[in-house]
């Protein structure tokens, strides 16, 4: 039985599937699908019957990749975190982390569309509203280097952050950001509207902005232009509430409010992004959904 295949285990320390299982706590079937799926393959596998051997040395892995599979973790990340743990267990520890991390970001935003949903299909939507804050500011003329592009609601989440970090880049060029980064919707945004949008970062020097736009025009779509002075009606929402659908219940209690308070819009809506995206968590406030007027 025994050859190259096994020379890290002599005959003697080969368990058959059925006594691996048994040590593992886990079922042949599990064991199979695990070498199928390249998480755990035997280490020995007989030639004329057919039989799997495992080693009492890949117990512990095989318990790990079956822990790891009750998070739901995809394949490829489950290798990667049995790949780190070979060599450094901290790494694959801080790999599990940052995967739990963003579940629960995904849940958190998830717990806010249930109940946006449970709200608006019973009819109580004025309920709903009643649990934004809506407050007024004004924001003085600005200029400002932008990227405009038609875009899709899928798309936003990746093209936004990335936008926003190349203008944040080129204000180091431009005397610097004077305010925080924001995001206009000139039309609507869904899966059959596509925008446009616009990514906008306040700068101190005009001249600066006009010779970067100049530059980066037909990459990017890059223009400056000066923003007039504006008054807001806002909202403030957190990191959780951000995520599509139920962004729009902020939006619609800032309208709600404006309607009630009898005032008109006096430009397209947008999305005031004030704190640091990456370090926020759920529930931590990170962004303003405004209308002007």
């Amino acid at each position: 039985m025994a050859d190259s295949a096994t020379s890290a285990a002599s005959a003697e320390d080969l368990l058959t599937i059925g006594a691996f299982a048994a040590r593992a706590r886990l079922s042949p079937k599990a064991l199979r699908l695990y070498d199928r799926l390249g998480l755990l393959a035997p280490v020995h596998v007989d030639e004329t019957t057919g039989y799997r051997y495992y080693s009492a040395a890949q117990v512990e892995r095989a318990r790990l990749v079956f822990m790891l599979r009750r998070l739901d973790m995809p394949l490829a990340r489950i290798a990667e975190v049995m790949e780190q743990q070979e060599s450094d267990g901290e790494q694959a520890a801080d790999l599990v982390a940052a995967y739990w991390a963003d579940i629960e970001e995904r849940l958190a935003g998830q717990r806010t569309l249930a109940h946006y949903l449970r709200v608006r299909l019973s009819g109580r939507s004025s309920e709903l509203y009643a649990k934004f804050e809506v407050h007024t500011v004004d924001v003085p003329e600005q200029w400002l280097i932008t990227e405009k592009r038609h875009t899709l609601v899928d798309e936003l989440p990746t093209w936004i952050p990335a936008s926003l970090g190349r203008l944040e880049s080129a204000a180091e060029q431009c005397g610097g950001m004077t305010g925080a980064p924001f995001v206009v919707y000139y039309s609507e945004v869904s899966d059959e509207s596509d925008g446009p949008v616009e990514s906008c970062v306040p700068v101190a020097d005009a001249d600066a902005a006009r010779a970067w736009a100049a530059e980066h025009a037909r990459a990017w779509g890059a223009t400056t232009r000066l923003e007039p002075a504006r008054r807001l009606a806002y909202t403030r929402i957190t990191k959780a509430q951000v995520a599509n659908p139920q962004i729009h219940a902020a939006f619609e209690a800032v309208e709600a409010w404006m309607e009630q308070e009898d005032l008109d819009y006096a430009g397209p809506c947008r999305e005031i992004y004030f704190a640091d995206w990456d370090k926020a968590g759920p529930e931590d406030e990170v962004c303003d959904v405004a209308f002007p007027i």
